[in-house]
This record gives C-alpha cells, sequence and structure tokens, in this order.
C-alpha cells in the first residue's frame, strides 16, 4: 500500500524528522487561506499523485507556459493559481504512463533553501531478508539513471537483525553523503528515526529523495514517498485510515475486496488461474505462442463460485481482453467449483470474446460435464499447451 507525500511527511514529523511545514488542499478555494497559514515568502505547490517524476511530469492539454507538477510561488495568490491549475487535471510522469493520474489533492509547504541534493532511502533486501539502507550524494533525480550511470556513487548494506542499528550505521551514511562536523550527528539521529519508523510502521520502501543540506548546514526531507507491507496493514488502522483508492486501479480494488491476488497488464488475453506458480507459467507459455497476457490473477487454493464469479468480471471489464484462459490444477480447489463460476459469470455478464478452458485435478470430469452441459461457447484445452495455443489462436485468428 502507498500512501501521498503529505501523509509521510505527517509520519515522519511525528517521529520527530526534519520536515517542512505544510497544508494539503482537497479544494482550488482553500490554497490561498492554506498558504496564508505557512511562513513564506517561498512556497511549493506540490501535485499529490502516487508516482515519481512529478515535476518533470505535464498535464494533458496543458495551457502554454504551463509547468509540471511541482511549481514554486511567491505570493499566496501564486500559490492559489497553481493550485486552481493543476486540481482536477491529469498529471502525465515517466512513471504514470501515458494515461497520467487525475490530482485529487494538493500539497502546499513552505520553500527551503538547498546547498546540497542528497539521496536516502530505506527498503526491504529481499536476497537477504534484511533491512537495507541506500545513500547517494545525487540526489533529486532518479535513483536508477544514478545506479546505471555512476553506480560507485550509491553506497548499499544491510543491518543484521540480530544486532540491529547501531550509531555506527548513521555515521557510515554520513561519510558516504560527506556531510561533516554536526550534520553527522543529525544524520545519525536520522538514521535511527527513519529506522525506528520503517520497522514499528511495517514499512517496505521508505525514500527520501531529496534529503537535503540547507545553507545554514542543516538536514532536511524534501520529500518523502513511503510503501507498506500490504500483509501487515491490519496491524496499523492509523495506515490502513490514509489509503486513497481513487490511486488504485479499479480492478484491482475490487480484487483486493474479494481476497484475489490480481494485477493489470497491458496484453490481450485474460487469465484466471489457481496458485500464483502457475499463474505465471500461464503467462509465460501466453508468452510463447505468440500472445500478451491481460492480467495476473490467482484466485488462489480455497476459491468459493462467489471468488470465480468476481474474478470472471473483473477480467472481462478490462477493456483490452480480446479472449480468456481459464487454468486450473485441482489441488485444494475443486475443478467443479471452477466451473459452476465461470458458467455463473458468463451468465450474469455475458462472454464476447473466446473463452478456452483447461481444468486438471479434484472433480476434474465433473467440472468438465457441468462445462459441456452449460451450452456455452467454451474451448477445451487438454492441457496448458494446447489451451495456450487454442486462446492465442482464437485472439490472434
Amino acid at each position: 500500500m502507498n500512501i501521498h507525500e503529505y501523509q509521510a511527511k505527517a509520519i515522519l514529523r511525528a517521529y520527530g524528522a526534519p520536515v517542512s511545514d505544510g497544508r494539503v488542499v482537497l479544494k482550488a478555494e482553500e490554497a490561498k487561506t492554506a498558504a496564508g497559514e505557512l511562513d513564506g515568502p517561498l512556497w511549493v505547490v506540490k501535485a499529490q499523485i502516487h508516482a515519481g517524476g512529478r515535476g518533470k511530469g505535464h498535464f494533458k492539454e496543458a495551457e502554454a507556459g504551463e509547468k509540471g507538477g511541482v511549481r514554486l510561488a511567491r505570493s499566496v495568490e501564486e500559490a492559489e493559481a497553481h493550485a486552481k491549475q493543476m486540481l482536477g487535471r491529469t498529471l502525465v510522469t515517466v512513471q504514470t504512463g501515458p494515461a497520467g493520474k487525475q490530482v485529487n489533492r494538493i500539497y502546499i509547504e513552505d520553500g527551503s533553501d538547498i546547498a546540497r541534493e542528497l539521496y536516502l532511502a530505506l527498503l526491504i533486501d529481499r536476497k537477504t531478508s534484511r533491512i537495507s539502507f541506500v545513500a547517494s550524494t545525487e540526489g533529486g533525480m532518479s535513483i536508477e539513471d544514478v545506479a546505471h550511470d555512476t553506480p560507485e556513487k550509491i553506497l548499499t548494506f544491510t543491518i543484521d537483525p540480530a544486532t540491529g542499528l547501531s550509531d555506527f550505521h548513521g555515521r557510515r551514511v554520513a561519510f558516504a553523503l560527506g556531510l561533516e562536523g554536526n550534520q553527522v550527528k543529525q544524520c545519525v539521529a536520522l538514521v535511527k528515526t527513519l529506522y525506528k519508523a520503517f520497522v514499528e510502521k511495517d514499512m517496505e520502501m521508505l525514500e527520501i529523495n531529496p534529503l537535503i543540506v540547507t545553507p545554514d548546514g542543516n538536514l532536511k526531507c524534501l520529500d518523502a514517498k513511503m510503501g507498506f507491507d500490504g500483509n501487515a496493514i491490519y496491524r496499523h488502522a492509523d495506515i490502513a485510515a490514509l489509503r486513497d483508492e481513487t490511486e488504485e486501479d479499479p480492478k484491482e480494488l475490487a480484487a483486493s475486496k474479494f481476497d484475489l491476488n490480481y494485477i493489470a497488464l497491458d496484453g490481450e488475453i485474460g487469465c484466471m488461474v489457481n496458485g500464483a506458480g502457475l499463474a505465471m507459467a500461464t503467462m509465460d507459455i501466453i508468452k510463447l505462442y505468440g500472445a500478451e497476457p491481460a492480467n495476473f490473477l490467482d484466485v488462489g487454493g480455497g476459491a468459493t463460485k462467489e471468488k470465480v464469479t468476481e474474478a470472471f468480471k473483473i477480467i472481462t471489464s478490462d477493456p483490452n481482453v480480446k479472449g480468456i484462459l481459464v487454468n486450473i490444477f485441482g489441488g485444494i480447489m475443486r475443478c467443479d467449483v471452477i466451473a459452476e463460476g465461470v458458467i455463473a459469470a458468463v451468465k450474469e455478464v455475458g462472454l464476447t470474446v473466446p473463452l478456452v478452458v483447461r481444468l486438471e485435478g479434484t472433480n476434474v470430469e465433473l467440472g468438465k460435464e457441468i462445462i459441456n452441459k452449460s451450452g456455452l461457447n467454451v474451448i477445451a484445452g487438454d492441457n496448458l499447451a494446447d489451451a495456450a495455443q487454442k486462446i492465442v489462436k482464437a485472439v490472434k485468428g
């Protein structure tokens, strides 16, 4: 689960990390009042979407001279004008793709003088199963570009959970960032603060880009991005309350409400499979035979008829889907339950694209019998390769 910048900064502020004062704005007419509550004389107006690259992004149908999703204002009137231009518009960045994301919230905060821009992040390192720190002197830009062009400017290390974090780790970050004097003490304290927040809130990612050094030598978190472990959200009602469903894919959101594992992709063949490994194999074999999967969808081992019906409805709601492949290996999941769910879904939403069904395992003969007697125009697949070839042929002609 991701949250907005202003929400991430509120969490950092609660833990004592140095961040600028700011106000969130949901309506353009509130912008002037919000800006007036801040000190000025410089304000930063930021579009709030779950994507990076806002400053270099552009609004669809932008007027001449309009800037990106992060703008400076030198008066409350100018801050209000920027907010009016952003709210309700679609911002396109390198991370949103060409479709962009609609801006429903604006964050106005005090401007900051910048002497240096640095990068600092905490991540879950899947290889070591540890929390990893990533630091670089090249802040304010994409860390992927830094890793590609100048990897030597990135410091990465993990924290041993047996010994935990120590001041040494903070000093290691400080020296890698070229900090000196009192800045080293500030960095040690900040590293402790970020680590504490990361662990206590079950985060997956915490990125400060940029972490700035002000002209008077102090550190400040100028931007913040946070992602949380979805499997641990039940332990954090305060974090769950920050969820902005308008930022999520409607199909993925619907799937989560039925405990379905769904990820939208760009292809033309919708997939409904039980088991993550089998779902990955199904996607791979679709690509092998010359087509692209439209989604990853794992209905799980204990799916009910209702869950299968909802899964089918989610797949068919995608306008890019030109064909559907149902691939079920019944272990815990019974093939007759899948068959009943598919039939119920087709009767409810209709079937306008080719459908190939491959069933194997528990109650497979009963499942096939249910489908055969349904009167539906369903293509049977004898095995995974046969099913994949048939759906690709049906879609590609």
